[in-house]
């Protein structure tokens, strides 16, 4: 189809094309600042008052490859603590004499219930593993408020953990290096907790919190965790109050931090170590730093040490030294004592402060008053605009019927604001209703800008083609002025008037990301005195006058590729973990997700040029150029995979054993995933695997053997992200002969009655012979009262897949020793008790099995020995 330009078009494809020149080298800026490509990472050689990458490197290396397997019941977890505490001695024997360097090996228990993934769990745990090094200087007291640094060196299942979290754990060893080697002894202690069990859902740092003898000087923390394997390493949390972000704002040579993470995070499924020390139990004010971007490989077994980004752990090492100084050197560092005789009234805690960093140049932070003061002024602006214009030389009329005139330019605004979303998710679902799978963006995320960005772009500019002259209250003629020009400054009003309104919106709401929306604002006010004193001396709307509006918002449009490109890339990653979903919605969500978020980010990229901007954009010859763009890269798109080993399916395999007596056994491989693409999906694109499983060609959902979610127990609550999981027979032949005995819960003791009618039953529960058992899990249905774990108290009860109401407890810890425990019943009922055990050895057969999966798919495989007992 030919295209027919006039003059018009032809300035109009200029304008396209330009704006594409502008926004590439804004996003080559911009990859190169979220990956961290303008950071030099440091060598091994490197001053040793400096923090090098490459030293903290070397631990990793050891501790995600020299090591075998660091997760919880394996050898390796054990040799991951000695060598954290060989190196913390090494450095404990070349301190100086002003240093106290104390160090110490701490082992905890206990037992609490937790809200996790909106699922009521209780723990009861056993021998998990703290290192702790104190940093203090020779005249320091145990009450002198402290500065703790937390990182956690388990590791989660089927995963080398070298992003999570081994380096944390090299970070925070460098830094003590670095802190040592330095010379500079901290005016108050420094505190590092390598915590052994983070994976198995934040244990260690409870155990810390609620037990150590130190845990009452505490004055601040950071948390350093790992999503992925580098880019950003954002501050994620922090509070309470605004003191750790102002720490953090002013202490940070590579500042990455925005409150609106704050905003987001609470909806994020998943948590870490933060919730134990600022929210669960400490109230301690902190940050939570986590690194987001290589989210491909987090827990998987590509979380390799080769996959870690270049320069983050430079840039994190260098901000948390420089972060920890200075919560070092602050007066507002107190104890927990000193904190409770404050109370929260002064100015230690003066509620959730705005801050954000520019391209991790330089952070703009300021406090929550100063939030409502600034963050109202764009619409006090918008509101007083129409009579500031118009009164002196018209009257009130002219006031009203301008202020009518800028609501339907915001009227246009928002609506092709919502188009730019609407037309991405449309065009997102008729790709699925002609393609097998989805996801093929996953794998190659620049897919997703092809597709969704023009299209997105159409709808952002279908009002202003629809309607190129808003129809105006205001009387032409009276004013002396064109209707074009008055047009135009409805349209760019109601824009400004958009972006005022959700200003607004997110200060009312509580909410610290309304930054984004003022700084927008702002940016566009300057935009237009630019535009308007061009106008003035040019005397007309040309070429010249859009290019004098976009200058003053180029800042703001980098600052919107920054912030929208970091998202999609995140959320990219991230979905390829974000649970499958049943049919016959669940294969649209992810795909729609993107493409609802790839619009957002667009409309904000582009939608502060629109209302001057339209005027050579909004024509139709662009508009069908760009859908032919779209509907381009939606053809291509099928004949890209959505899995590669830069960006693998995650797999999950269970290898179950329902244990009658030690003789008895049933078994079978239960297989799910946890996105979009179903297990038929996997088995087509993996022949070996479904030959080994004699699965047929005609093999559907509706003739497979279904896996409920109680078949995943172990995994609570994480199961109930998997949906059409599926079950195959195994031979239980193998581990007759591996094991000699199997997990067994038995009465250790006569059952006692009260004069209630309430019984109470003791039990013993024994891990057989299982050799790195992870996690055992019990389910208890009935009448149910009262139990021994949680300090006596149930937690809330939980409904799998319309049972009955079910109490869930989660017991970890290596030990050749047995649970003993009690469970009351309120009456003569049955007390139904299903126990399920993860064990991380496989045999045979079932590595075998695993064996034979693609490259890209990243299997994590296990046994569970599953038993039911009616007390």
């Amino acid at each position: 189809m030919a295209f027919r330009l006039d003059a018009r078009d032809v300035s109009g494809f200029k304008f396209l094309f330009s704006l594409a020149i502008m926004y590439g080298l804004m996003s080559i800026l911009v990859h190169s600042v979220i990956y961290t490509k303008l950071i030099t990472p440091l060598g091994i050689d490197a001053p040793l008052d400096r923090f090098s990458e490459a030293r903290a490197i070397e631990h990793v290396r050891v501790l995600a490859h020299e090591i075998d397997g660091r997760q919880e019941g394996r050898q390796g977890l054990r040799e991951a603590a000695e060598y954290i505490k060989e190196q913390l001695e090494r450095l404990k024997e070349r301190a100086g004499s002003n240093f106290r360097i104390e160090i110490e090996e701490n082992v905890v228990a206990g037992s609490f219930n937790m809200m996790f993934l909106g699922h009521s769990i209780s723990f009861g745990y056993r021998n998990h593993t703290n290192i702790l090094m104190r940093i203090s200087s020779i005249d320091s007291q145990e009450t002198d408020p402290s500065v703790l640094m937390n990182a956690h060196f388990d590791s989660p299942l089927g995963s080398p953990g070298a992003g999570d979290c081994g380096s944390c754990v090299a970070s925070l060893l460098e830094i003590a290096r670095l802190t040592i080697d330095s010379g500079w002894v901290p005016p108050r202690p420094i505190i590092l907790l390598f915590n052994g069990a983070e994976e198995v859902f934040l244990l260690a740092a409870n155990g810390f919190v609620r037990t150590h003898k130190w845990r009452e000087s505490i004055g601040a923390f950071i948390n350093v965790e790992a999503s992925g394997s580098g880019g950003l390493d954002l501050v994620c949390q922090s509070g309470p109050g605004s003191w750790p972000s102002s720490v953090y704002a002013q202490s940070a040579i590579y500042p990455m931090a925005h409150s609106a993470a704050q905003d987001v995070f609470p909806v994020v499924p998943g948590d870490t170590d933060y919730r134990m020390f600022s929210e669960d139990y400490g109230n301690i004010p902190g940050l939570d730093i986590i690194f987001l971007l290589g989210g491909y490989y987090y827990h998987t077994s590509y979380d390799t040490v080769d996959r870690l980004v270049p320069g983050s752990m430079q840039a994190r090492g260098d901000n948390l030294y420089s972060t920890v100084k200075a919560f070092a050197e602050s007066s507002k560092l107190k104890n927990a004592h000193e904190r409770e005789s404050l109370g929260v009234s002064d100015e230690y805690d003066d509620g959730q402060a705005v801050f954000f960093d520019y391209l991790a140049w330089f952070m703009i932070f300021y406090s929550r008053r100063m939030a409502v003061v600034l963050h109202s002024i764009p619409i006090i602006i918008f509101l007083i605009m129409p009579f500031f214009s118009c009164f002196r030389n018209s009257g009130l009329w002219c006031c009203f019927a301008t202020f009518y005139d800028f609501v339907k330019g915001m009227i246009l605004h928002t609506a092709g604001m919502m188009l730019a979303i609407i037309f991405p998710v449309i065009f997102s679902v008729l790709r699925l209703l002609v393609s097998s799978y989805g996801m093929n963006w996953f794998a190659n995320p620049f897919l997703a800008f092809m597709m969704f960005i023009p299209i997105s772009l159409v709808g952002l500019l279908i009002p202003r083609t629809v309607f190129p002259g808003l129809p105006l209250s205001q009387n032409v003629s009276a004013l002396k002025i064109s209707k074009e020009a008055l047009s135009e400054e409805a349209g760019f009003w109601g824009a400004f008037g958009f972006y005022a309104s959700l200003t607004l919106a997110y200060l009312v709401a509580g909410l610290s990301g309304g930054f984004l929306n003022f700084f927008t604002s702002v940016s566009m006010l300057l935009g237009w005195i630019a535009f308007s004193l061009s106008i003035k001396f040019l005397g007309h709307h040309s070429v010249r006058s859009t290019i004098f509006y976009a200058i003053p918002l180029i800042p703001c449009l980098t600052y919107s590729v920054y912030f929208g490109g970091f998202l999609v890339q995140f959320l990219i990653e991230k979905m390829g973990m974000m649970g499958s979903l049943p049919p016959p919605y669940g294969n649209y969500i992810p795909d729609i997700v993107v493409a609802a978020i790839v619009g957002v980010a667009t409309s904000w990229c582009v939608g502060p040029l629109i209302p001057i901007f339209g005027k050579w954009l909004a024509r139709s010859s662009i508009l069908q150029f760009l859908l032919h763009l779209s509907v381009i890269a939606l053809a291509l798109s099928s004949r890209f995979f959505p899995y590669s080993t830069d960006a693998p399916k995650r797999v999950v395999l269970q290898h179950t054993f329902l244990t009658a007596d030690a003789n008895r056994v049933d078994s079978s491989y239960d297989f799910s995933v946890v996105d979009s693409n179903s297990l038929l999906f996997l088995f087509k694109y993996a022949p070996e695997v479904a030959k080994e499983l004699h699965i047929d060609p005609e093999f559907s959902f509706e003739t497979a053997k279904i896996s409920n979610q109680q078949t995943f127990l172990t995994l609570f609550p994480v199961n109930f992200l998997f949906s059409r999981s599926l079950k195959f027979p195994a031979r239980s032949d193998e581990i007759l002969k591996q094991y000699k005995q199997f997990p067994y819960l038995y009465t250790n003791k006569p059952q006692s009655t009260s004069s209630d009618g309430s019984r109470r039953v003791h039990l013993e529960l024994s891990l057989g012979s299982l050799k790195e058992v992870w996690v055992a899990v019990l389910n208890v249905t009935g009448p149910l009262s009262n139990w021994s774990f949680a300090d006596n108290k149930l937690p809330v009860p939980e409904t799998i897949e319309g049972g009955p109401p079910s109490y869930i407890c989660r017991l970890t810890g290596a030990s050749h020793e047995k649970w003993n425990f009690w469970l009351e019943a309120s009456n003569s009922g049955d007390l139904r008790v299903d126990l399920a055990v993860l064990d991380q050895v496989l045999v045979d057969e079932t590595k075998k099995l695993k064996g034979l999966f693609p490259p890209w798919a990243d299997v994590t495989a296990f046994s569970t020995f599953s038993s039911t007992y009616i007390f």
